[in-house]
């Protein structure tokens, strides 16, 4: 398990190799140790914008004794094996997953980048910035990711934050399913419907999504 302190000592150590200035997005446990919903986590997981910033940083990976490793067995079979799954990294039982461009078929829209919950740069000769996503976003891409796990951190994130922004979040999955998301809305109704067994949610949200689907509610009384 990785500490967030052995979070930050990581990115700082990796700063100080690469090659090229990189940015890229941190999701999952990795922003849920910046936001401090939980002290450590499984995976460091992290959304380059492109090819090359992504094997920067795997070069210094490699560098650190991290050999690659399989999605097999971490996320559902249709996803390990969609064309944007990450590349997974591991050294002891620290793991690094790393995408690109999409978290399977889902991209980093423009609210993403526009209301990041924090920025932080770890410099040396070059400088790596990481993006911490908003807590909406997290628990959007948490469902995506499907991972044992995920959904006790979705429900933690739910229960300390009483100031969760469901039309946020429900914007945001009906923006990814019109821009070509088609697990998005499954995925989040699979999610949703599971959550509404710990906590209200109001309808209205649901019905979003059936509408933006284009079907009739199907939800259990």
């Amino acid at each position: 398990m990785i500490t967030h302190e052995d979070q930050l000592a990581l990115f700082t150590l990796i700063s100080k190799s690469i090659t090229n200035n990189i940015s890229c997005y941190a999701f999952d446990g990795t922003a849920m140790m910046f936001y401090g919903y939980k002290d450590e986590t499984k995976d460091i997981d992290i959304l380059f914008e492109n090819e090359k910033s992504r094997q920067d940083f795997i070069n210094v990976l490699e560098q650190l004794q991290y050999s690659e490793t399989s999605p097999l067995g971490i996320y559902l079979p249709k996803k390990a094996k969609n064309k944007y799954a990450p590349l997974m990294y591991k050294r002891d039982e620290s793991r690094f997953d790393l995408f690109v461009k999409k978290i399977f078929q889902t991209i980093i829209s423009p609210r993403m980048k526009e209301d990041l919950f924090s920025v932080h740069e770890f410099k040396s000769e070059k400088t790596l910035t990481v993006n911490v996503l908003k807590k909406e976003h997290i628990v959007l891409l948490k469902a995506v990711t499907e991972r044992d796990k995920d959904f006790e951190d979705i429900l933690t994130i739910i229960k300390k934050e009483k100031t969760f922004d469901w039309q946020y979040f429900i914007d945001e999955v009906v923006w990814q399913f019109n821009h070509g998301n088609d697990w998005a809305l499954l995925d989040v109704e699979k999610m949703l419907l599971e959550l509404k067994k710990y906590t209200f949610i109001e309808k209205k949200y649901f019905t979003q999504l059936y509408q933006a689907h284009g079907k009739k509610p199907q939800l259990k009384k």
